[in-house]
């Protein structure tokens, strides 16, 4: 087991497991061995680092196999995607691996011009149908609009940022032993370094808050023309018809089984999503 390497930043894309899917593991692993080889790039640990730490520490032996990937960024992707195809995942860890993967694949894809090789239309023919965004390509793969994409690489940098800090942050932030909010993320990485810094001493020490919700106001009987009667109409609106959308797409995948219930669950959070940040 020696010469096996630990990325610190593959590490966080392999979640520690919780207590008592650890201690299911660990009886597994020490009644009938470590069964699948842990899978390795150069050296370094891609995949099965739950079993690498438990292994190590009973000294239960392990195989290694080597997988070859064309650069880290590569590693990387692969890395998020079988992550994703495999755990059931917390909406900030699906956040953090979408923004991931977004900007491995900016990394990927642009050229030394700057531009990237899905957005270029050919020189030969301009009215060539211009390709697809990366943030298109991903929407489509993980079910979110492109600009859930875009807001996931904000927050993922936010979240490096922080890991920049304190890597104990950054472990707390995805496991999700502190509830920080999503938009306060997205725009950390606006603010001056000393409250990235702060955040980050926060959440290490345990001292962080998240700011509690304002108690909710008593309807106003004043003038309809007030400013907040209009935005109460407004919301409304936007309220009812995204409540009738919903029930009637419900009603069309409803011989559909639980997957069409899951992709059209999934689409109308990503809608509220979007409009939580408009707001």
């Amino acid at each position: 087991m020696t010469g096996i390497i630990i990325d610190e930043v593959f590490k966080y894309l392999l979640p520690v497991l919780d207590r008592e899917t650890h201690a299911r593991l660990e009886e597994d692993l020490m009644k009938n061995g470590c069964m699948h080889p842990l899978v390795l790039w150069n050296g370094i640990l891609v995949d099965g680092y739950n079993r690498y730490m438990i292994c190590t520490e009973h000294g239960i032996p392990i195989e290694t196999i080597d997988k070859e990937f064309a650069s880290r960024e590569d590693a990387l992707i692969w890395i998020i995607s079988n992550q994703v195809s495999r755990r059931n995942l917390t909406p900030l860890q699906l956040s953090y691996y979408r923004g991931l993967h977004y900007k491995a694949d900016i990394r990927l894809l642009t050229n030394p011009d700057g531009k990237n090789q899905y957005s270029e239309v050919d020189d030969q023919n301009e009215h060539q149908p211009q390709k697809q965004s990366t943030a298109q390509r991903l929407s489509e793969r993980y079910r979110v609009s492109p600009i859930t994409i875009r807001r996931d690489s904000k927050l993922s940098a936010a979240i490096d940022a922080i890991g920049d800090v304190s890597p104990e942050a950054k472990r707390k932030i995805l496991h999700g032993e502190i509830a920080i909010n999503k938009s306060k993320l997205e725009t950390l990485l606006s603010k001056p370094q000393e409250d990235i810094d702060a955040v980050a001493a926060e959440i290490e020490s345990g001292t962080y808050k998240r700011r509690q919700p304002a108690a909710p106001v008593a309807p106003e009987t004043g003038n309809p023309s007030d400013p907040s009667h209009a935005d109460k109409r407004q919301l409304d609106a936007i309220a009812k018809s995204m409540t009738s959308d919903f029930d009637v797409a419900l009603q069309k995948l409803y011989s559909g089984g639980m997957q069409g219930f899951k992709t059209t669950l999934r689409s109308y959070i990503n809608s509220l999503e979007d409009l939580y940040s408009s707001i």
